[in-house]
């Protein structure tokens, strides 16, 4: 079975592929039985493979990263994903990867703050730093599922923060304000969510811009070097990562704010614990979410799509 783009985006929306992951994680599944992500230098970019295996399938995403497509008008990351039956190991499904990966990386995002946004009231403001597929992601399952709480809470007003704003095409709903706009720290100060999907390697913003009980989602980088936030930040914030030991390997905001002494591994909460209640985050201190990609979320939402589609047909 083949599913295209719009097969995968048709299929399973972003409350559902959020609820997909809670559901995961509450009945047990563990992130950490994923194998080490493999990556590939080429010449141009990565080739990433991410294999993993959970209840009835296993699979693999194929995905490459190529720093130098956007300014060729073609996506950063590219990538299809082979879901096979875990018995037999036949192949039952390919997916779009590039959908998978816009459609998973926000539902994971939202899953690992979701009992922070429940707890906040009126509408909840969000400052994204990007304008890309991750940034509009994040935004449209962050209202997917503010919507869908009891009581609803509707999204409140959404800023782009952008090195160039003349390169980003208008957006309906949202305003695109530069980064070295003064407006940009009253943005940031009052954002009740800081998104931040950027290939960014330095930090973006000084610490003291995010408000306390704020939430921040960091989902631009997967390598030890790499960073979006600064590490006053992490050690102000209850830092929340899909998996310890990944987030010592592969997350820079991270590394590097354990190795400048802002954070503690020991302080690192993994998203299991915040997503089943196990450890409930101090409403005084910002929640930061750092996330790397892992391929259980990959097969945790191909399996809702699939479920999804068969269902539908």
């Amino acid at each position: 079975m083949l599913l295209d783009a719009a097969a995968v985006v048709a299929a399973c929306g972003p409350a559902a592929a959020v609820e997909a992951v809670t559901a995961a994680l509450t009945a047990g599944l563990d992130p950490a039985a994923d194998p080490p992500r493999q990556a590939v230098p080429l010449h141009t970019g990565q080739l990433l493979l991410m294999p993993s295996e959970a209840g009835r399938y296993a699979g693999v995403k194929v995905a490459t990263v190529a720093p130098g497509n956007p300014g060729r008008g073609l996506p950063r990351v590219q990538a299809s994903y082979l879901l096979f039956d875990a018995d037999t190991l036949g192949l039952v499904a390919v997916l779009d990867g590039t959908a998978l990966t816009s459609l998973r990386t926000p539902a994971v995002s939202v899953a690992a703050v979701a009992s922070r946004l429940r707890a906040g009231v009126g509408p909840a403001s969000v400052a994204v730093l990007g304008a890309g597929p991750q940034a509009h992601g994040h935004v449209a399952t962050l209202a997917a599922v503010l919507a869908a709480h009891r009581p609803r809470r509707p999204l409140g007003e959404v800023t782009h923060l952008v090195r160039d704003p003349a390169r980003v095409p208008p957006i309906h709903g949202a305003t695109v304000v530069a980064l070295d706009d003064p407006r940009a720290g009253d943005v940031l100060r009052a954002a009740d969510v800081v998104v931040c999907a950027t290939s960014a390697r330095s930090p973006l913003f000084d610490a003291g811009l995010v408000a306390a009980g704020a939430v921040v989602i960091a989902v631009g980088s997967h390598e030890p070097d790499a960073r979006e936030l600064p590490g006053a930040l992490l050690a102000r914030s209850t830092v929340v990562v899909e998996d310890v030991a990944t987030a010592l390997r592969e997350a820079g905001d991270v590394c590097l704010a354990v190795d400048e002494g802002a954070v503690r591994a020991a302080d690192l909460v993994p998203m299991r614990d915040a997503v089943t209640g196990r450890v409930t985050p101090a409403p005084d201190r910002p929640l930061v979410f750092k996330s790397v990609g892992m391929a259980w979320q990959d097969l945790v939402v191909a399996e809702a799509v699939l479920r999804a589609h068969l269902i539908g047909r």
